[in-house]
């Protein structure tokens, strides 16, 4: 059955099927121009069809395929909403004023597009909830360096998809005034980031962080990524914006194959793997999350127990980890490594324990650390429960919280971590579902915040604990510094 709906720039027709109306490809901003900000979408006549996703943003294949190929229409902006309907009486949405869970997808902030299936939203607006997935532009159009260009432009595109979501959610069936924005990985990143933009001041009331990134840029390393990415296309700087959105996405690609070559000047960044990421530019992003909270906005946050072992399995290292690869990611990363290399004489070990506390593991606590400093609600949960597929080799691993919170548990890419739908499956997504819902309906997933010492054990039979990573926490004092040259 078809739905329409009227929204910024005109109507839009949807379907409804099984309890849930599905919009799909609206236009949150028009077509961008090059590395500009985005603007408010532009009226269209008649009604325009919203059952197919929009293309995705430019990018490489750095992290792994993106089976979604763009249209060379430039209208990457869109985004999708799955909410809660009676099919009996398509007019009007089944209840008004719920709670909204916008969605930002990771990918490295090099890839990523929303039309994927692992994050179709169907399962949590059966829970209850709006869902809104969108696009935004990743790699060198939403994160690199340009001068007199505005940094961050895949930041501002998530604020323009936040100020639809305020203007048009209403009309199905969303509290504006109750939005919480949800990320994992480099979508944690983002949203994280996005608590203190100016620009996104007042259009959310709550953040989900999943695995929070520790990578922030300061301006001269972005800058020197940005020369990398033009002496790969043999052009001059300038020239860049002439460069065909796909091929300057294949110049980064190019870089970060090659990163490990550029550690004497890219220091940490290159040890980790980090081309684009969110750049401290002082205007769009003007401090880090760690250092810009204002406690206001209510917080979620926290990360996996293994996860760096699902990334050490895509770069062929799962098993092969040498002892002087990992005494060498001790040494660039670590604030003190001396105590790692006491702690974990196995290399393997070494090296996974060291990377997802660099770059996951210690900047999500440290998140919940200074949203409590900030006097705000913070609270704070480690997922250790195992993933079953692949053999059970990944353990509780970078993305497995994904299929689990938006219960795709069959479909995309995340879905292989968990094998064979069993009962356990099912409840631990369950779980983590009922804990995200009533966070975003009232502010409590229901274990105490992190004021109190209480850590959420996510697993069989979760528990609330002491943060269980003793040892990382005392060795990593401080929150991320920003990723500078040498």
């Amino acid at each position: 059955m078809h739905l329409d709906i009227a929204v910024t720039g005109g109507v839009v027709r949807g379907r409804v099927a099984e309890g849930v109306a599905v919009f799909l490809g609206m236009p949150f901003a028009a077509p961008p121009a090059r590395f500009a900000a985005p603007e408010p979408p532009g009226p269209w006549e008649g009604v325009r069809e919203a059952l197919a996703f929009g293309p995705p943003p430019p990018q490489g294949a750095a992290l792994g395929p993106v089976d979604l190929p763009g249209d060379g229409s430039g209208d990457w902006l869109t985004l999708n909403v799955w909410a809660p309907w009676a099919e009996r009486e398509p007019s009007a949405p089944v209840t008004s004023g719920r709670p909204v869970l916008l969605w930002i997808q990771g990918g490295g902030y090099v890839v990523g597009a929303s039309g994927l299936p692992e994050y179709d939203g169907t399962r949590l607006a059966r829970d209850g909830v709006v869902v809104v997935t969108l696009n935004y532009r990743v790699g060198f159009e939403g994160f690199g360096w340009v001068d007199g260009a505005p940094a961050n432009r895949g930041l501002l595109d998530q604020v323009a998809a936040l100020t639809w979501v305020r203007d048009n959610i209403a009309a199905f069936g969303g509290d504006p005034a109750r939005v919480t924005v949800v990320g994992q990985s480099a979508g944690a990143g983002c949203a994280a980031a996005l608590m203190v933009m100016p620009r996104a001041a007042g259009l959310f009331a709550r953040v989900i962080a999943q695995s929070v990134p520790g990578a922030f840029l300061t301006p001269a390393l972005a800058a020197d990524v940005t020369a990398a990415c033009a002496a790969e296309l043999g052009v001059d700087i300038p020239d860049l914006a002439q460069v065909e959105p796909e091929l300057l996405a294949l110049a980064g690609d190019a870089v970060l194959a090659t990163i490990r070559t550029r550690t004497d000047r890219w220091g940490a960044a290159a040890h980790g793997d980090i081309v684009f990421a969110p750049v401290v530019d002082g205007d769009v992003l003007p401090s880090t999350p760690w250092e810009g909270l204002t406690g206001e906005i209510d917080l979620v946050v926290g990360h996996t127990r293994d996860e760096q072992r699902l990334l050490t399995l895509l770069s062929g290292l799962l098993g092969e980890v040498t002892p002087e690869l990992a005494r060498e990611s001790a040494l660039a990363l670590a604030p003190d490594p001396q105590r790692y290399l006491e702690a974990y004489p196995d290399p393997e070990q070494l090296y996974e324990v060291v990377r997802s506390d660099w770059l996951f593991r210690m900047p999500s606590l440290h998140l919940a650390l200074a949203q409590a400093a900030a006097g705000g609600r913070a609270y704070l949960y480690e997922l250790t429960w195992p993933a079953p597929g692949m053999g059970g080799m990944l353990g509780a691993c970078h993305g497995l919280d994904v299929a689990l919170v938006l219960g795709n548990l069959t479909q995309g890419q995340t879905a292989m971590l968990l094998g064979e739908v069993t009962p356990e499956v099912e409840a631990m997504s369950a779980q983590l579902r009922s804990a995200w819902v009533a966070f975003a309906s009232d502010g409590d997933p229901g274990w105490p915040d992190v004021a109190t010492g209480a850590t959420r054990i996510v697993d069989v039979e979760p528990v609330a604990t002491a943060y269980p990573e003793t040892l990382s926490q005392e060795i990593w004092r401080d929150p991320p510094a920003v990723l500078d040259l040498r």
